[in-house]
């Protein structure tokens, strides 16, 4: 058995300093994730530090409309909280639809916007992976890749990222807050993911040391209307297959503005840029939205087990859109 220190901290401070001193110190907040690949073996800390008791738990109006969510905020909590619910159903319904209630009841969010890929290969601690062990190859280019990346993708690795609310967060522009060793900083989130390109083990700009303090959610009164909807195997807990968070703005019968993002399709939470300016100034019809959904996936790289999921990302786009167009979930 391998030894495994814990220690437990009441400022960020010193949660910083402790793990930045430590190169095999890592944080611990709802340990959903944490926890599990430490059994597998994957995550190999030797020291644990819980952060549980810091002040970061509050979920605050911001001026102007926006909202500022702690980074040890429980989905649950977050979930069921007015000002999200209300100015941001489809992050609400993202974070429902991202885990059983027991998980959503321990995990924070920052932990969420942290976890790893669910890519067997990088999980079962043994096959080639690059993102595990950089150099050893990518078992899933060739191996069984149903779930995996068509967007984004490398030669190096083709792992999702497996986050629901953070596909919504990417729709909306959200900004993670941290604290480390250099400070504190602002990182816009879609800037927070990283594509693989040749570092695939690097999956966000974070620093050893380096704590999520708070999520910002900027006023977007697009987002009063916005959907998420999943789209997987079975309708009970599961990762999507693809999923979208969607948003639109029409002004007679035209499309003024629109908020798109994809999960289960992308090596990161995919902004879909390309769908949103084509959307831009043209009808709000269905004819109109497959256009936008087919200009986005036509980047899109398939694999031999995935290639449906060309197709199926297209039409969550349209159901996204035509949902949104007309009211939301609500």
């Amino acid at each position: 058995m391998r030894p495994l220190g814990y220690a437990r901290v009441s400022t960020v401070a010193e949660a910083v300093e402790i793990v930045a001193t430590d190169p095999a110190g890592a944080f611990l907040a709802g340990g959903t994730t944490e926890i599990d690949l430490v059994r597998l073996g994957v995550a190999r800390p030797d020291l644990l530090v819980d952060i549980n008791d810091l002040p970061l738990h509050d979920i605050d109006d911001l001026p102007g409309g926006g909202v500022r969510i702690g980074a040890l905020a429980r989905m649950s909590e977050v979930a069921r909280t007015p000002a999200i619910a209300g100015r941001y159903p489809g992050v609400a319904q993202a974070l429902l639809l991202g885990a059983s209630q027991q998980l959503r009841n321990m995990a924070s969010m920052g932990g969420n916007l942290c976890q790893r890929t669910r890519c067997a290969y990088f999980r079962d601690g043994v096959s080639p992976c690059n993102k595990r062990e950089p150099g050893t190859g990518c078992s899933a280019l060739d191996g069984l890749n149903r779930g995996h990346a068509i967007l984004g993708t490398s030669e190096h690795c083709v792992a999702t990222h497996p986050s629901d609310v953070a596909v919504a967060l990417v729709a909306f522009d959200a900004v993670v807050h941290t604290a480390g060793p250099g400070g504190v900083r602002r990182i816009p989130i879609d800037d927070f993911y990283l594509m693989p390109g040749d570092t695939p083990d690097r999956e966000n700009p974070l620093r050893h040391g380096e704590l999520i303090t708070a999520i910002d959610l900027p006023p977007a009164g697009i987002a009063e209307r916005s959907v998420y909807l999943k789209f997987r195997d079975r309708q009970s807990y599961e990762f999507a297959l693809v999923s979208v968070c969607a948003a639109v703005r029409v002004e007679d019968g035209i499309v003024t503005e629109a908020r798109v993002a994809l999960g289960g399709v992308g090596t990161k939470p995919w902004r879909a840029r390309l769908a949103e300016q084509h959307l831009l100034g043209v009808p709000a019809t269905a004819e109109s939205y497959a256009a936008a959904a087919a200009y986005e996936l036509s980047a899109a790289v398939p694999r031999r087990h995935n290639a449906f999921k060309v197709e199926l990302a297209q039409r969550a786009i349209v159901r996204g859109l035509t949902q949104a167009a007309r009211g939301g979930m609500r």
